[in-house]
């Protein structure tokens, strides 16, 4: 099969929420909804592999690009360029609105996995099952001036950066330089190529992207305020619900940037079923190191296992 993600004219925009969201829809219309969420530093290249099968097996098949990556826009000059969690899940919310999805499997990783947990804690009733790699997502911005143990705190270097101007200015002038590092440092046994990379660099482009990084890094730890508009979401938020639908924890066990153990100690935060899977040898950007499990969690949540 093509790969539809090397074609700029398959994607499609739509207004949702404070976004022009661009998007891949693949497979049937009438199939169950599926909704494939990238983190940072990644862009819809990482569903690459697994888009692709989810709709020959059936589902339908959404992939949008996250506010402030690819084409993806925001709809007005005024509107904060917040990188904050709940914006996050608010876009995913506002995106299954105006597609007229009432309910769908959410699968990501990173940023995108965490907007799958919000939506999937706040809104239960909106989502069929749940893949988040590193499992409980949603951040714990109360704590987050508590510190952890040195060799945790060293992988977290990278938002510490951002948190100064030198940092915003650094990734201003070498983002796919900065980038490259982060991929090769989370993910030490993918040995991808300068094609595969530059791909995906190109999302990085988009106009926004360095103001919605830095927000968000500086965000999680309580440095700046967030968008009033999401001023609910984020108290509904910092009391930590627990997800209510079946769900599946994913982790790379070469992963770089996590913490160690991965989603291990999280179980408490699911009340449905709950699985988790430790991938060896696979690092962050898990379904473009692991399509196929990818692709088997999915299918499974989706009922098509």
């Amino acid at each position: 099969m093509d790969n539809p993600y090397n074609a700029k004219t398959a994607l499609r925009t739509i207004d949702a929420g404070v976004l022009r969201i661009a998007y891949q829809d693949l497979g049937p219309a009438g199939g169950p909804p599926v909704i494939l969420l990238h983190g940072f530093p990644y862009d819809i290249h990482a569903f690459a592999e697994v888009a692709p099968p989810l709709a020959l097996a059936g589902c339908r098949v959404i992939v949008p690009f996250l506010r402030g990556f690819g084409e993806s826009r925001f709809l007005h000059a005024d509107t904060p360029r917040s990188g904050q969690q709940a914006a996050m899940g608010y876009d995913l919310l506002m995106l299954m609105d105006a597609l007229v999805i009432p309910d769908a499997v959410l699968a990501g990783y990173d940023w995108g996995g965490r907007a799958a947990c919000i939506v999937a804690a706040l809104y239960p009733e909106r989502v069929r099952g749940l893949l988040s790699g590193l499992g409980y997502g949603i951040q714990n911005i109360t704590q987050a001036s508590r510190p952890a143990i040195p060799p945790e705190e060293h992988k977290l270097w990278y938002q510490y950066y951002l948190h100064g101007e030198r940092g915003v200015a650094g990734l201003q002038a070498h983002r796919h330089a900065f980038c490259r590092l982060l991929w090769e440092m989370w993910s030490p046994d993918w040995h991808f190529d300068d094609a595969t990379y530059a791909r995906t660099a190109q999302a990085f482009d988009n106009p926004d992207f360095v103001a919605v990084v830095t927000h968000s890094y500086r965000h999680r730890f309580g440095l700046v305020e967030g968008d009033p508009m999401l001023a609910d979401w984020e108290s509904r938020l910092a009391k930590l619900p627990v997800i209510t639908v079946p769900s599946i924890a994913m982790d790379g066990q070469s992963d770089g940037v996590a913490a160690a153990g991965g989603s291990a100690g999280h179980r408490e935060k699911f009340a449905a079923a709950h699985t988790r899977i430790e991938l060896p040898g696979i690092g962050h950007n898990l379904p473009q190191e692991a399509p196929a499990a990818f692709v088997d969690a999915v299918l499974r949540l989706a009922g098509k296992a």
